[in-house]
């Protein structure tokens, strides 16, 4: 039978955890797998991939810059040092200037860099210091003069190119890094006056050539990261949907499909829980087992998909006469239900028994094959133990059904209390 939206009772069996919907899954796995579908080289992140590699990659490329730029003030700050002991003095003299330039620079990018900030401005910034960095070692060749000023050139390079390798930064970055360590070394080149124009123009090419390998090197870099973040969302997302099928399928394994309660394995599961946790204080527990009065008859004269709507508004009726959360409800059998209701007293569990039988009963769901009333009826049995120690679940759900058999032998439509408490 179909049911209506309205007919399905909205309290299901908590199984300890929630099915996560796919559709609210904000990775745009498609994307994803056409890009691990592709060949490696071709790896482009953008859009919100981009943004969610960028996210989770920033902390790890932030401490590399700012590690580089410490150990490039130390680097700055021990030669410095060696230089002013072990070279002439007037050359030494001579490089203090242009080398007080690299702290300050290196020391700025590095707190600038210690959160995230807007990206296009920390690449600013990383960019702004890499040029201080860069000329500051340039010039202390060249204000030096002779052996020094082709060595710090050269010096520079590699400074230049260690960070090309290190910085996981967008490639266009890392392009203006190399465009400006090569035009330093020209511009400074071709001001040697120890070096030939054309000397100076072959040396650019020739570092130059080395350079863009370092590049492709990084881009090649780049792309493996991105690969293995595209594989690890791609993983996690395969996780999350056998998570939720696994979800579904234990709720489908603990829920009465027609009704949308829990199911009889359900509430022993539950019971037996209630009985290990011996909450102290605890007034005490009963179970009410409920059968609907002549519900076969039912199913003969108006037909199954009757019986079925039946069944599905007494659960209604059943769960608007609960106390709240803590009070459970599973469809046992056929036409039957367990009611389980933690810290009651026996007098207001037969009030509460006789709420749902009442309940029913003036709902006027139509039976006219019963024997006991043209209207749909419930007969029910209550067990009430006052502490969880004088009973086992198995024996107060086997009262209750003692205590139902009497209220049927008894003319049914009625409640009756085990050990036949009228």
């Amino acid at each position: 039978m179909e049911l209506h939206k309205n007919d399905v009772p909205k309290n299901r069996p908590d199984i300890g955890f929630k099915t996560r919907q796919s559709a609210s899954n904000p990775l745009p796995m498609a994307e994803v797998e056409q890009l691990l579908n592709g060949r490696t080289r071709d790896i482009r992140l953008e859009g919100e991939l981009l943004r969610l590699f960028q996210e989770r990659s920033w902390s790890r490329t932030a401490k590399i810059i700012r590690s580089w730029m410490i150990w490039v003030i130390f680097i700055d700050v021990i030669t410095l040092g060696l230089n002013a002991i072990l070279l002439p003095k007037a050359a030494a003299l001579s490089m203090v200037a242009p080398a007080c330039i690299l702290p300050p620079a290196a020391l700025a990018t590095a707190f600038l860099w210690r959160k995230p900030g807007a990206d296009k401005l920390q690449i600013t910034i990383l960019l702004a210091g890499m040029f201080f960095i860069l000329l500051s070692v340039a010039l202390v060749g060249v204000n030096a003069g002779g052996e020094f000023y082709e060595r710090h050139l050269n010096i520079m390079l590699f400074v230049a190119v260690s960070a090309i390798i290190i910085f996981a930064i967008p490639m266009a970055a890392t392009g203006i890094i190399a465009a400006m360590a090569l035009g330093l070394y020209l511009f400074f080149q071709i001001r040697n006056p120890a070096m030939a124009m054309g000397s100076s123009e072959a040396a650019t090419l020739f570092f130059t050539a080395g350079i863009v390998a370092t590049m492709v090197s990084r881009r090649t870099i780049t792309i493996l990261a991105q690969k293995a973040f595209l594989l690890e969302l791609r993983d996690k997302s395969r996780v999350a949907e056998l998570a939720d099928a696994n979800a579904r399928l234990e709720l489908l394994a603990r829920t009465d499909s027609l009704t949308g309660i829990a199911n009889r394995r359900w509430m022993m599961e539950m019971l037996n829980r209630l009985w290990n946790a011996d909450v102290a204080g605890m007034a005490g527990v009963a179970v009410l087992m409920c059968d609907i009065d002549h519900f076969k008859a039912l199913n003969d004269s108006l037909g199954h998909g009757e019986g079925d709507r039946c069944l599905v508004k007494v659960v209604g009726i059943i769960q608007s006469n609960l106390r709240g959360s803590h009070d459970h409800v599973a469809r046992y059998g056929g036409e039957e239900f367990l009611v389980v209701l933690p810290d009651i007293t026996e007098e207001e569990a037969i009030e509460v028994a006789t709420q749902i039988r009442e309940s029913v009963e003036t709902a006027s769901l139509p039976n006219p094959a019963s024997g006991v009333s043209p209207c749909v009826t419930v007969s029910i049995g209550v067990s009430h133990v006052e502490s969880i120690q004088m009973a086992t679940p198995e024996q107060i759900q086997s009262q209750a059904d003692k205590a139902l058999y009497r209220a049927k032998e008894s003319g049914r439509n009625r409640v009756v209390l085990h050990q036949g408490k009228p």
